[in-house]
């Protein structure tokens, strides 16, 4: 099975982000997200979602705890009106806005996260946090954020395994809501497929890395390459804006 210039590129993205989010807790989708759509929008949302929910599947097999199901509960419940949102979202929006949504999104969450504006991580606003992860997650496949913000104030380790447990349990919803829509061309899965080995490989060198790194540096380059994949993205999803409309005109 060979891999083409764009494939090897992707394989690099996910590589990274999986290291990210393994050491983290959090930061594939917001890292892989609008770097793989910049390669091809076909990435997003579907094929990001599955690299994701592999990728947490990978962290729970290899913790080796029980699944930390309890406190996000509150979570996956309010994720299941919000995956139905963004499905609708999805399905009535172009390519070129759907771009330029995702990079509006990834910018507004990498500048709520580099200020750690934490909410306390009660029941309420954890519904409220999967309700908004499910809306932004099913429609750009960036649905982390809005639970890192109310688990800022967790330790790494909770943020790892129940962030982990919250996205292997929720992010199904959102695959099988898209491609209920038509959202999710099965083309893509073999690209997906293709992908997967950089995720076990991501995680395996965050499993060797545990313990010997500083967290705020690989959270402070997270937030830097996030700011700049995003800040590409709306740059060129606006000149596609601009340059369809001009067409139109004509």
């Amino acid at each position: 099975m060979g891999y083409s210039g764009v494939e090897g590129l992707a394989l690099l993205i996910v590589l990274f982000a999986s290291l990210v989010q393994a050491l983290l807790g959090i930061g594939f989708a917001l890292l892989a997200a609008p770097l793989l759509y910049l390669l091809d929008p076909g990435y997003v949302p579907g094929p990001v979602l599955l690299l994701g929910f592999f990728l947490a599947a990978c962290m729970l097999l290899g913790n080796r705890r029980p699944l930390a199901w309890r406190r996000p509960l509150p979570a996956m419940l309010g994720r299941l009106p919000g995956a139905w949102c963004g499905a609708l979202i999805l399905g009535l929006l172009p390519s070129a806005w759907l771009g330029l949504l995702l990079g509006a999104c990834v910018l507004l969450a990498t500048l709520f996260s580099y200020h750690r504006r934490a909410l306390p991580c009660s029941a309420r606003n954890l519904a409220v946090a999967g309700f908004c992860s499910g809306l932004m997650g099913t429609a750009t496949s960036v649905g982390g954020p809005p639970m890192a913000l109310v688990y800022q104030s967790r330790s790494r380790h909770e943020i790892r395994d129940e962030l982990a447990a919250f996205f292997f349990l929720a992010t199904p919803l959102s695959l099988l809501l898209l491609l209920y829509r038509g959202c999710l061309p099965l083309e893509y899965l073999l690209s997906t497929l293709k992908l997967a080995p950089a995720v076990v490989a991501g995680y395996g060198m965050a499993h060797a890395l545990q313990g010997r790194f500083e967290q705020g540096r690989p959270r402070r380059l997270l937030l830097l390459l996030s700011l700049l994949a995003a800040a590409w993205l709306v740059g060129v999803s606006l000149w596609r804006l601009v340059g369809f409309n001009a067409v139109s005109a004509t």
